[in-house]
């Protein structure tokens, strides 16, 4: 396994290092501590790559952008000090596979790479009362259920519309429910399908479904709407 570490901090990187290496034996590391050196050392070969957000040579996220462009088949994790969720979002947006905030555990920050590494996304929990607008639109908030959108924290105004689990049973079959629901925790096709016993292509199937119901546009936003919805089920 071949990981990229980028991150203007030795100690940083190095605790990086440490922990990603209870992955499995004999992991080669490649480190760059600013962009430059980050370009540099970016190949199609890297199984991972971790990258932050503010480092020398940074212009917003356009080193994300680059990284996405020149090798579009390598994941890409930001790991950042920013915890805010329009960054992170805008991270995601931009085709990343999962956003670990620095401030988090080691722990936490493996098994995110662990589920990036299976073909799942991973959405930090924060994210989840600052859904996209448009998420959740177009779907009045059915009488006796839970909003998905709580005290307001979606942000940006809106109409007040909501979805929940119950409304989207009305409009999924429960085979759908039962993928969105295993999609919620991340996981990647193949796992949701070995859960169902049904193919990948059955799953992909039954997501185009879902994506539409929830008026997402990719997988990261319906993770994202799919983990709120569960949360406010849950509540």
């Amino acid at each position: 396994m071949k990981i990229l570490i980028a991150d203007d901090h030795r100690l940083v990187i190095e605790a990086v290092k440490a922990k990603l290496s209870e992955l499995e034996p004999g992991i080669e590391f490649v480190l760059a501590m600013s962009v430059d050196e980050l370009l540099a050392g970016a190949t199609d070969d890297l199984d991972l790559a971790l990258i932050d957000l503010n480092m020398p040579g940074a212009d917003g996220q356009a080193h994300i952008d680059e990284i996405r462009q020149r090798h579009p088949a390598v994941p890409v994790i930001v790991l950042s000090g920013y915890e805010d969720p329009a960054i992170m979002r805008s991270a995601l947006e931009r085709g990343v596979l999962g956003f670990i905030p620095k401030a988090y555990s080691p722990d936490v920050m493996l098994s995110a790479v662990r589920l990036v590494l299976a073909g799942g996304v991973y959405v930090p929990p924060m994210m989840l009362t600052a859904v996209p607008p448009g998420i959740v639109a177009g779907m009045a908030q059915q009488p006796g259920t839970e909003s998905l959108v709580r005290g307001g924290a979606a942000g940006g105004g809106g109409s007040g519309s909501g979805q929940t689990l119950e409304h989207l049973r009305s409009v999924l079959t429960e085979r759908q429910v039962e993928v969105l629901q295993l999609l919620s925790q991340g996981k990647p096709n193949k796992l949701i399908g070995r859960s169902l016993g049904i193919s990948e292509g059955t799953v992909k199937i039954h997501l185009a479904a879902i994506f539409r119901a929830l008026n997402v546009r990719n997988r990261t936003e319906a993770v994202v709407a799919a983990q709120a919805l569960t949360e406010a089920q849950q509540a």
